[in-house]
């Protein structure tokens, strides 16, 4: 899935609400959280690196978020800062 357009519609929107479901309840809210705060009006680039978290599994995101990991993508890894400051909140 990849965007085309800076305008999401509505059915876009609940398909990447879904998407935020994760295995573990911290993820569900801070994926719930970034999309609802920050997505629509992020950069493309973050928008796509919110998109390629979204496709990783749950484990990997938490090795990203506990910093045991770190990804080579710079705009990867700027979005999983935001969402440690959504976690601080």
């Amino acid at each position: 899935m990849t965007m085309t357009d800076s305008k999401f519609t509505v059915a876009f929107l609940n398909q990447l609400r879904w998407r935020c479901r994760r295995g573990m309840q911290e993820l569900d809210l801070l994926m719930l959280a970034y999309l609802e705060q920050y997505f629509e009006s992020a950069d493309p680039a973050l928008q796509q690196a919110f998109l390629d978290i979204l496709a990783m599994q749950d484990p990997y995101i938490f090795h990203l978020l506990t910093g045991r990991a770190t990804s080579d993508d710079a705009n990867v890894q700027a979005v999983i800062e935001v969402l440690l400051t959504l976690h601080s909140k």
